[in-house]
């Protein structure tokens, strides 16, 4: 496993602070069809802006980061008909490094290589109804790196629960992405940052509600599910902008995640339930602790 510590990306921090001041939003989006009412998610911690670049695909459309070299969001409109087309679509792994980023800034299938981490799907290739959309999604600008028994037990199946989920109702919204919290953050070679936690959040129509499941990025089958507010809170990012504040404050009920092989030691997934009074993070926690690892560097 070819790991790096805090120290090692310190580089990365810095670059991230001195750009800081002159980032912007992302631009108009081009791909309106993968977001609620049209409307593209929201960074709403500054810090996450730095070196940010929108993709637009078919089956999603994704803000890469130049700094993370990862994704910090995948959107998608799942629907009835499109997971239905999905099933009959053959998975082709056909990962490779996105040719629409700078090369300075994206991932190589070299910087995963004997990692012990799987490249982990943020819209996930079970989701896509045609080559096209499958082979897009097998971009390294869709990947973070992913614990191997997170990415193949629990996640999958929460994967597959929302997936059943817009099969039941008829459609859903999904964006899906990385936190990187703690001051101890790992890098593959010193490049691709390793997150902490990862969500999915959930908007269903036919509820008028949403809420997310969010997961450590380790072994283990327990999650949690928060409100849209908490999430924003704990990831500096809203994903569903156009939602009144009364549903983004409240959780919507979403499907318990079934593994297909549960551990013996574990089984099935267990829920971690927020209870009032919990606090899910802060700003200060977000992006590995940035300003906290600035200020103990000195800032530039």
């Amino acid at each position: 496993m070819v790991l790096s510590p805090i120290a090692p990306i310190r580089a990365l921090l810095i670059a991230a602070a001195l750009l800081i001041s002159g980032a912007v939003s992302a631009s108009p989006t081009a791909c309106s069809q993968h977001f609620l009412n049209g409307q593209v998610p929201v960074l709403t911690n500054p810090n996450l802006l730095a070196r940010t670049r929108e993709l637009c695909y078919s089956g999603y459309a994704a803000l890469h980061s130049g700094i993370t070299r990862t994704p910090l969001w995948s959107a998608e409109h799942l629907t009835r008909e499109r997971i239905e087309e999905a099933r009959q679509t053959a998975r082709v792994n056909t990962f490779h490094p996105d040719p629409n980023l700078p090369e300075s800034e994206r991932a190589e299938i070299s910087d995963y290589a004997r990692s012990g981490f799987d490249r982990g799907h943020m819209a996930p290739s079970g989701d896509m109804p045609d080559p096209q959309s499958q082979d897009e999604s097998f971009s390294l600008a869709n990947m973070i790196p992913q614990n191997p028994d997170n990415n193949r037990y629990l996640w999958e199946a929460i994967e597959r629960a929302v997936r059943d989920l817009a099969l039941r109702d008829g459609e859903v919204y999904v964006v899906t992405g990385p936190i990187f919290a703690g001051a101890n953050l790992q890098a593959l070679k010193g490049r691709v940052l390793v997150p902490t936690q990862i969500f999915k959040a959930v908007y269903d129509p036919k509820r008028h509600g949403a809420a997310a499941y969010v997961v450590s990025n380790a072994e283990g089958s327990t999650y949690r599910v928060l409100s849209i507010s908490e999430l924003e809170q704990l990831a500096g990012i809203d994903p569903f902008p156009a939602l009144p504040l009364p549903a983004k404050a409240t959780a919507v009920e979403l499907p318990q995640p079934r593994q297909r092989r549960p551990r013996r030691s574990e089984g099935a997934s267990a829920r971690v339930p927020s209870r009032p009074g919990d606090q899910p993070g802060t700003e200060d926690d977000l992006v590995g602790g940035m300003l906290e690892a600035i200020d103990r560097m000195g800032r530039p």
